[in-house]
C-alpha cells in the first residue's frame, strides 16, 4: 500500500509546488508513489503545543507528517536564524516522533521559484535581470516574494506578484528537479519523500 504523507504547509504558495513535486516522484520513484496530502495553514505554521497537536491529530490516519515553513515569517524580531534552527524548533515541539520530518524553506519557498527566470520574464514580460548567487542566499531584508513582486510591477503587465496564479503559471510543466538541484533545502525536503515513499529512513 502506498505510504499517505501529511504536507503542513504555510499556505497558498506552497500548495502550487504540489503538481511539481507529484511528477518528479512519479519519474523517480518505481511504483510507489505516496499520496501526498497538502495541509495548508493560515499563512504560519503553529508553534510549540500546537504544532505538536496537529502533528498528532495528522497521524491518525497518514503515515508520516512533514512541515515545511519559511524562515522568513514576516515577524520582528524574525522566528528563525535560518533552515537549521527552523527544523530545531520544529523538532523540539513536537518531540520524539519517528514519523515527524520538519523542513524550512531558506528563506522563502518563492525562492525555489527563482531558477526558473525565463518563465518569470515572459509571464511577467519583464527584462529584469536575475539575482546574482544561490536562490536560497536572501535574508529577511530582501525576501524573494518582494523581488518578484518588484519584478510583476516594473514589467509589461504592470501588476502585483501573485503568489496563487503566478507561482503556478511559473511550474508549469517544469522539472521541479532544475530548481533541487540549486537549492539544498528543497533538494532535502525532496528526498525525504522518497525515503518515506521507498520505507526507508530519511
Amino acid at each position: 500500500m502506498a505510504a499517505r504523507i501529511a504536507i503542513v504547509v504555510e499556505g497558498a504558495t506552497e500548495t502550487t509546488f504540489k503538481p511539481a513535486i507529484r511528477r518528479f516522484l512519479e519519474t523517480t520513484l518505481a511504483g510507489t508513489m505516496p499520496r501526498l496530502d497538502f495541509v495548508p495553514q493560515d499563512g504560519r505554521l503553529p508553534k510549540g503545543p500546537a504544532l505538536r497537536r496537529l502533528v498528532q491529530n495528522l497521524l491518525r490516519d497518514h503515515d508520516s507528517v512533514v512541515a515545511l515553513t519559511d524562515v522568513y515569517t514576516g515577524t520582528i524580531p524574525p522566528d528563525f536564524k535560518d533552515a537549521a534552527d527552523a527544523k530545531r524548533r520544529m523538532r523540539e515541539w513536537v518531540g520524539e516522533e519517528s514519523r515527524f520530518y520538519p523542513h524550512a524553506a531558506q528563506f522563502e519557498a518563492e525562492a525555489w521559484l527563482l531558477p526558473y527566470w525565463p518563465r518569470i520574464q515572459a509571464i511577467a514580460g519583464s527584462t529584469h535581470p536575475p539575482p546574482s548567487g544561490s536562490p536560497e542566499n536572501v535574508n529577511h531584508d530582501q525576501p524573494p516574494a518582494r523581488l518578484l513582486n518588484a519584478v510583476f510591477q516594473g514589467g509589461t503587465k504592470r501588476r502585483r506578484y501573485s503568489k496563487l496564479r503566478d507561482g503556478a503559471a511559473i511550474l508549469r510543466d517544469q522539472d521541479i528537479g532544475v530548481a533541487a538541484a540549486v537549492c539544498a533545502e528543497l533538494r532535502a525536503f525532496l528526498d525525504t519523500l522518497r525515503a518515506i515513499a521507498a520505507g526507508a529512513s530519511p
